[in-house]
């Protein structure tokens, strides 16, 4: 790959802390005007990506890239005005929120009006410019991470870095701010690149995403693309696949499979190569629950008698283990719960189509 003709690239990128390789990524490139999501557990590299990508992390081996210039050759400090970095914790400075959200652009130099016009756009965007007076010290952690945002937004960065924005904000704060984050990136065509653990906050917000274990780059691509066609166990458990089941292709004809699940015949749809020992991963909002084989009216090629193990409230949902001879998980809404009177111990009738089954060749 040749990173010169990408907005943002590294290549064979090397950080170490303490002598122990804590990132090791071949190549990444960011497109201009996308919204760029690391996902991954914590403590698997995604902040240092992120900082090392920023020029605030020094990097054993590499190069970075931005807009086909090596930004250590053209001068860190140069490329650091052309960015903004947003924390999970704000950081603000012991004056007031226009203070706060003025302070980037007082160091670039900007004169008075120019200052007090882009301030007070940027608070109106955030919908802070009512607080725009009061002390930092008397903002909530949510007025708090607006201010945050703003001073990034300020400057009009080429590029932002967001570190677990929303990490330490409770659930409606949270929610309203990313749906305010997303509309002004939509409305500034501003690149932006994200790091969190929080698959939901990664779906909303990306264009694209990596998922990243150990250091590494796991799998690359749209958040559909991702979410529909896992490459391994691990990130098909990390974006939500609540069912991975080992078995053995039976029979494959031109690509329609039938596999052995604990001796239970599973009908899916992959490759006419694939052969042998198989993971199929199978989504819970993918799985159907009927009371009986009498009322299960689907076209699913895949109907199993089942028994409900445990059900779990999982906010507006609720998880149904099941035992299908295999186990099989499925989510339900508090309606079809109650419609069904779904209880454990209960037997039911699971069904799944072939289609919604991924494949993964062992």
């Amino acid at each position: 790959m040749d990173i010169t003709k990408n907005f943002l690239a590294g290549e064979d990128l090397i950080v170490r802390r303490g002598g122990v390789t804590v990132l090791d990524i071949p190549s990444f490139a960011v497109d201009e005007g996308t919204v760029f999501s690391l996902i991954g557990p914590n403590g698997t590299g995604k902040s240092s990506l992120l900082l090392a990508l920023a020029g605030l992390l020094a990097i054993h081996r590499g190069r970075i890239c931005f807009n086909g210039r090596d930004i250590v050759r053209t001068g860190l400090v140069a490329y650091r005005r052309r960015i903004s970095f947003v924390f999970q914790e704000p950081l603000l400075l012991d004056t007031t929120v226009f203070g706060n959200v003025s302070a980037g652009l007082k160091i670039r130099k900007k004169t008075g009006p120019e200052i007090e016009g882009r301030v007070h756009e940027v608070l109106e965007q955030f919908g802070i410019l009512h607080l725009s007076e009061r002390s930092a010290r008397k903002l909530s952690g949510g007025e708090a991470q607006r201010t945050n945002l703003a001073r990034a937004f300020a400057v009009k960065p080429e590029i932002i870095f967001l570190d677990e924005p929303f990490a330490s904000l409770d659930s409606p704060t949270r929610e309203g701010l990313i749906e305010d984050l997303l509309k002004i990136l939509r409305q500034t065509g501003t690149t932006a690149l994200m790091a969190t653990h929080d698959q939901m906050e990664a779906l909303r917000l990306a264009d694209r995403m990596a998922i990243m274990n150990g250091g590494r780059i796991v799998q690359t691509g749209t958040p559909a693309e991702i979410i529909n066609h896992p490459c391994n166990a691990f990130v098909a458990s990390f974006v939500g696949t609540e069912t991975i089941l080992e078995g053995q292709v039976m029979e494959n004809k031109i690509g329609n499979l039938t596999v052995s699940v604990n001796n239970h015949l599973i009908q899916a749809v992959a490759g006419t190569e694939t052969a042998g020992r198989v993971l199929c991963c199978i989504r819970p909002e993918h799985v159907t629950i009927a009371l009986d084989k009498t009322t299960a009216v689907t076209s699913a090629r895949n109907v199993f008698p089942a028994v409900i193990l445990d059900i779990r409230a999982m906010g507006p949902f609720f998880k149904v283990i099941l035992d299908c001879g295999f186990p099989l998980t499925a989510y339900v809404t508090r309606e079809s719960l109650d419609n069904l009177t779904l209880c454990t111990g209960m037997s039911v009738t699971a069904s799944f189509k072939a289609t919604a089954i991924h494949i993964i060749q062992r």
